[in-house]
């Protein structure tokens, strides 16, 4: 039976506290000098090492979260039991099932990925007991990473982590560290947990989960059987009365939901008074409040709010056995496990553009409503899908229903392996299979923009098909009625509403992705130096990766249809690659003195793809006295191109654009204006991008003056180049003197570059009479004759780009972050049977510097948004014989707003309600939460509270996100509980 006393602390030849709160305590290595106490030490390996039984943990600023942490932190997963730790904390590399969605640009629904430092997913190593994962099939962006929430909780043992670069060891990814997770192994008995938890406030966001584990010996072996169900419900930005309403008026879309769309400017006769401009008209019908736009036309707007799912509802279930048993010298162990996840994420209705996707959708002049007079029309002559002449005009609406995804990923993991010892040595071989496959359906909201087009022009089946023309030029159906036009202004009409559901698909989306790995080392006394001995850890590694992410015919997009999907605003990312990779490493661990020890490590790995790499480490610990360790490490690292990276044929996405990032670009295409953007693009991958290369270094010390007192402080850096992303901005700017970056029109399959409306080569020259896409023509020339004559309504060329960029992958920039990493823990015994303990842990980033967009200059990040400079946590508990009850403190320090990305039009309010500072600039607020939490433990049950944000803090206000917090950062979702009972047999 557990004891969730405070006085069940395991101590070794290290001096560690359990932080029942999930503080995760730094392991401060101790050596012990008498032989019991080092003959009752059992031989583990840890992270970070390959030599077996050799207490190298001071040299490395390791982390170790185990069972009571977990068990005791109300995390119901992975992600939110280390979302609360220091090294996961700041930036947006982190990412949960909050931030997924039905688009490109989301994260994948129902995944979640932990990052180190900020780096990004692809930048840390995941393991389980020491040996890889397959990635997920369907990635983050062009990232691949591993899906945790594939990894069943309910079976490890703890979790390490090691912050600092570790390619020397474990080869590819290792550029931010490793997290590996261990799993539990020869239990024996059997535990039930049944856990349920929800928020304080009316809406349900409940949470539940069923946890079973049984060990028992089998012959001369153990086997360990486990079993998980978890449930969650979805929490909606409606489900809190601060989030329901958009925190500014001017974050409007001039896309209405239908039935109320607006008609588009380019179809109005109403003009500005002031400046003759023409005016969009709003819908009569309009639900809610008409906005005054900044052209002073009234229009019926869209906020997103109301269709924001925060955190979408989800549901795994795990099982999984683990056999260990000695068979003569020989240890066989074997661990399997499955995994399956169920989720449905969502994100706002599609637009509703023309067929070439161009703003605002043709309709038929027979629906105008009787509400807009005629006169204020501007009627016009348009091409329908047949090739028909249609006369009517154009509307700005957006589908009444969000786009909506479901996704079901299921994951495999078989690892099995046979060690033993020959001689004085160790060793060890394995064999790994793991593969995870995703399958994605969307639901509702995505429709086919052919069938609408011909719905709207009366050429529509009953069947779902599109007519055809008779000899007469009339559109006629083979099967099925023809329907009259569809009609986005009516009201509640059954049969009107059965001609749009006509036009609605399901398009699909399905990943695999799977690893194969041979594995076999050795480790042990190399010869006797001095009082001690050289110890050594050699080893070979083979493994072969293959990833596969396939959409459905009608969500790709291809040159043959000049890019243009065949559903509206649905991206998909089409890509296929494998990968094979040997690697050979050595490690050495040499007592120098008494008191001074050194780690040398080194790795080779080759790829098959993109050549070969090596990387070395140099670690060294140097103890003065028996109670303090000063610690210090060097090492490189790579990251290999991830296989979408490389194997991506075409993921139809958006890019951003800084105006401010580059100077040309921000006199020539932005008017000298400093705002951002984010265009359509379609995105290549790159067979010939280079790996991403990192060095980091750090240096600290770790003191335990008494067994109830530690303190580390280690300062650490990273020094990461060659990182792989697509750059606009320096795009762009590449364009205005490389001519073969522009095109008018489509880009030409095969060629990369931006795309610029065709009017722009058709009509207007420089003063030599050369078009946009001539060597040498005057791009600001050009761009002034637009003006004049009116086409541009403003002069700046980002106003004549078209659609459908093509932009490739490649090796674009660098990133530089130092920091510091600051721990203690204290016990202080008040009688025999109870203690009061406190604990303090704290990341502080003293630098972090990332390529800027279009430049080769470093951005400082720090400060800026999603960047805290300091995020720390403060526990203080209290334990007595068979019950604990604390608290923690957690805190996220300030950063400033995304005031960049805002339009004009919100600036404009931000600064009317004194939101800005001097400098035009607004900080986000720290946010600080407390959480409690204690347990009661019986002869053969427990019970566990935990209490987050019992305060109830709102998140601080962010007017740069569309959900108007950061949802990375900060949660939103207020005071909410976890109550766990376990029992055990």
């Amino acid at each position: 039976m557990k004891n969730i006393s405070k006085f069940s602390h395991r101590r070794s030849f290290i001096c560690s506290a359990v932080l029942l709160a999930l503080t995760p305590t730094q392991l401060l290595a101790q050596e012990q000098n008498t032989d019991e106490e080092t003959q009752n030490v059992e031989v583990i390996n840890i992270t970070g090492s390959h030599i077996r039984g050799v207490d190298l943990e001071g040299s490395q600023p390791l982390l170790s979260i185990d069972a009571a942490d977990i068990a005791n932190s109300g995390a119901s997963s992975i992600a939110e039991l280390l979302k609360t730790v220091g090294a996961t904390r700041g930036g947006d590399g982190s990412f949960t099932t909050s931030e997924s969605g039905g688009l490109s640009t989301s994260t994948p629904g129902g995944q979640a990925s932990v990052s180190l430092r900020g780096m990004g997913p692809s930048s840390t190593l995941t393991l389980i007991n020491g040996r890889r994962v397959a990635a997920s099939s369907f990635a983050f962006g062009t990232q691949n990473f591993v899906d945790v929430n594939s990894i069943p909780l309910a079976a490890i043992e703890r979790i390490e982590i090691l912050p600092t670069g570790a390619s020397a060891t474990y080869g590819a990814d290792a550029v931010a560290g490793v997290i590996n997770y261990i799993l539990k192994k020869d239990y024996e008995g059997a535990e039930l947990d049944v856990s349920y938890g929800n928020s304080l406030a009316s809406s349900d966001e409940g949470k539940a989960s069923v946890n079973l584990i049984y060990g028992t010996k089998v012959g001369e072996g153990n086997l360990t059987l486990f079993a998980d169900f978890y449930k969650r419900e979805d929490f909606r930005a409606t489900d809190r009365d601060y989030l329901a309403e958009p925190n500014l008026t001017s974050r409007y879309s001039y896309l209405p939901k239908l039935p109320y769309p607006n008609i588009y400017y380019n179809s109005s006769n109403v003009q500005d008074p002031d400046t003759g401009d023409y005016l969009e008209i709003a819908n009569p019908n309009c639900q809610t409040e008409l906005v005054t736009t900044e052209f002073n036309e009234e229009i019926c707007a869209y906020y997103g709010n109301g269709d924001d799912v925060l955190r979408p509802e989800f549901e795994s279930m795990s099982a999984g056995a683990l056999f260990s048993i000695d068979i003569g010298d020989i240890t066989w162990n074997t661990d399997l496990f499955f995994s399956s996840t169920t989720s449905q994420s969502q994100s706002s209705p599609a637009p509703i553009n023309d067929l070439d996707d161009g703003e605002g959708a043709w309709v038929n002049y027979t629906v105008l409503p009787d509400a807009i007079p005629s006169a204020d029309i501007y009627y016009q002559y348009y091409d329908t899908v047949l090739g028909r002449e249609g006369d009517g005009f154009k509307i700005d609406a957006r589908f009444s229903d969000p786009r909506t995804i479901d996704v079901d990923t299921t994951a495999i993991r078989l690892v099995s392996s046979l060690s033993g010892d020959f001689g004085d040595w160790f060793w060890e071989t394995g064999v790994t299979y793991s593969r995870s496959e995703s399958e994605q359906v969307a639901t509702q909201g995505i429709y086919n923009r052919y069938k609408f087009s011909a719905a709207t022009a009366g050429e529509l089946c009953s069947t779902g098909q599109l007519a055809s023309l008779d000899s007469n030029g009339e559109p006629v159906c083979t099967s099925g009625d023809l329907l009259p036009y569809f009609n986005p202004f009516l009201i509640g009409d059954a049969d009107n509403d059965a001609i749009l559901a006509l036009a609605q698909e399901r398009p699909t989306r399905d990943g695999e992705s799977t690893l194969f790995g041979l594995d076999a080392k050795i480790s042990g006394e190399l010869f006797e130096f001095g009082d001690d001995y050289v110890r050594a850890a050699f080893g070979v590694e083979y493994r072969q990766e293959e990833i596969t992410d396939v959409p459905s015919v009608n969500a790709r997009a291809n040159f043959e249809n000049d890019y243009i999907v065949d559903v509206y605003g649905f991206g998909s990312s089409l890509s296929s690659a494998d990968r094979t990779q040997f690697g050979a490493f050595a490690e050495f661990f040499i007592p120098l003195a008494e008191d001074l020890e050194l780690q040398l490590a080194g790795r080779y790995d080759d790829y098959d793809d993109f050549g070969d790499t090596f990387n070395p480490k140099v670690a060294i610990s140097y103890r003065p006295i028996d109670s303090l360790v000063i610690r210090g490490s060097w090492a490189t690292s790579f990251r290999a191109p991830s296989l979408t990276q490389a194997g991506v044929e075409l993921r139809t996405t958006t890019a951003r654009f800084d105006c401010a990032g580059n100077q040309q670009v921000s006199d020539v295409y932005c008017d000298g204006l400093s705002y951002e953007s984010s265009p359509n693009v379609l995105e290549l991958g790159n067979p010939n991008l280079k790996a991403e290369e990192s060095e980091s270094m750090s240096v600290g010390f770790a003191f335990s003056p008494t067994d109830s007192f530690n303190v580390s402080v280690d300062y650490w850096h990273f020094d990461h180049e060659n990182l792989v992303d697509t750059d606009l901005t320096q795009m762009m700017a590449d364009a205005l003197t490389d001519s073969s970056l522009r095109h008018c029109g489509v880009v030409p399959q095969g060629e990369v570059g931006l795309s610029f409306e065709t009017y722009m080569c058709d009509y207007y020259t420089d003063d030599n009479g050369l078009i946009l896409t001539d060597e040498g023509a005057n791009i600001e020339q050009i761009v002034m004759a637009a003006y004049d004559f009116g086409d541009l309504r403003y002069p700046e060329l980002a106003e004549a780009l078209y659609r459908d960029h093509v932009i490739q992958l490649t090796n674009v920039g660098t990133q530089k972050l130092e920091g510091l990493d600051i721990k203690a823990d204290y016990t202080l015994d008040l009688s025999a049977d109870s203690e009061l303990y406190f604990a303090f842990d704290a990341t502080h980033y003293l630098g972090f510097e990332r390529t800027k967009a279009g430049s080769s200059d470093l951005e400082e990040l720090v400060g800026t948004y999603r960047y805290p400079e300091t995020v720390a946590s403060a526990t203080i508990e209290y334990a007595q014989d068979n019950w604990f009850v604390g608290a923690t403190l957690f805190h996220t320090g300030e950063y400033e707003d995304d005031i960049e990305g805002l339009r004009g039009r919100n600036l404009d309010e931000l600064e009317a309600l004194g939101e800005l500072d001097a400098d035009g600039g607004r900080q986000v607020d720290a946010w600080n939460t407390v959480r409690i939490n204690g347990g009661l433990n019986f002869e053969n049950y427990q019970l566990r509270l935990t209490i987050n944000n019992i305060t109830d803090e709102e998140p601080p206000t962010i007017y740069g996100s569309s959900r108007g917090f950061d949802s990375i950062n900060h949660d939103a979702l207020g005071t909410h509980y976890n109550l766990t009972f376990s029992y055990f047999f």
